[in-house]
């Protein structure tokens, strides 16, 4: 009993989220939160963590396509001989790491 207290007092929600919504919103989202067998606040932090996951999934994620892909990965698997402007670079990031 005390494992399943201990969880449950881990797993306790403490912050709050509020959000003004017209009356039309609010029954949409009521609509939908019933079809799914969801109370408003379950379908509403489910939905609005799915929206925050895929956001941050978006922002981080590289898509290329096409000639976009192909020029990366020949970049990747064939990369140029450094310039000066970057061996200098390598040089004084050795020096300032004491390397």
């Amino acid at each position: 009993m005390r494992h399943a207290t201990a969880i449950a007092r881990r797993s306790r929600k403490e912050e709050r989220l509020e959000a003004r919504v017209t009356r039309e919103q609010k029954k949409l989202i009521a609509r939908a939160a019933a079809l799914r067998g969801f109370s408003l606040t379950e379908f509403v932090v489910a939905s609005a963590q799915q929206a925050a996951s895929e956001a941050i999934k978006d922002f981080e994620l590289l898509t290329l396509h096409d000639e976009a892909r192909d020029v990366f990965v020949n970049a990747f698997l064939n990369p140029p001989s450094p310039n000066e402007s970057a061996r200098a670079a390598a040089k004084r990031y050795k020096e300032r790491k004491g390397r």
